[in-house]
């Protein structure tokens, strides 16, 4: 895999990824700050393509790679990128409670041109590589929360 930029860390405590453009959670800025750990909620933002959480099925500190391409990706899925200003951190970030994401517990902000995003996913123990591709699709269709 070629990667597109440096290596980031987060650490988390609820063993979650997140993926989003800001402006497409802004509608939960006043929500509970744990409003994605109701599942339909958390569903509902992933098939709307507002936000993408993975759960990474224990807490600690992962390394996320970006890359240009993934191959056999583990997860596929689609998102909205509103502004350009797209999270990729701890689940604990997540836009809600009067809060938005400062990459408290690591992570970093990306750069995007606004649009429509393929988000290709796949993990190698605490290494996660991530793919963003421009697509003509924007939503999802899960009926079960993502496990990585």
């Amino acid at each position: 895999m070629n990667t597109a930029s440096s290596p980031f860390q987060f650490t988390t405590d609820t063993a979650t990824l997140c993926v989003f453009d800001t402006e497409a959670l802004k509608h939960r800025l006043d929500d509970d700050p744990d409003w994605w750990s109701i599942e339909e909620d958390e569903l509902g933002e992933l098939n709307e393509g507002n936000a993408a959480f993975l759960n990474l099925g224990a807490d600690g500190t992962y390394e996320v790679i970006l890359t240009d391409y993934i191959e056999k990706p583990a997860v596929r899925l689609f998102l909205k990128v509103l502004s350009g200003n797209v999270f990729v951190g701890a689940g604990e970030e997540a836009t809600g409670g009067g809060l938005e994401p400062e990459c408290i517990w690591g992570g970093t902000f990306l750069s995007l041109q606004p649009g429509l995003y393929e988000c290709l996913v796949t993990r190698e123990d605490n290494r996660i590589y991530i793919s963003l591709i421009k697509s003509n699709e924007g939503s999802n269709s899960f009926t079960s929360l993502i496990r990585l």
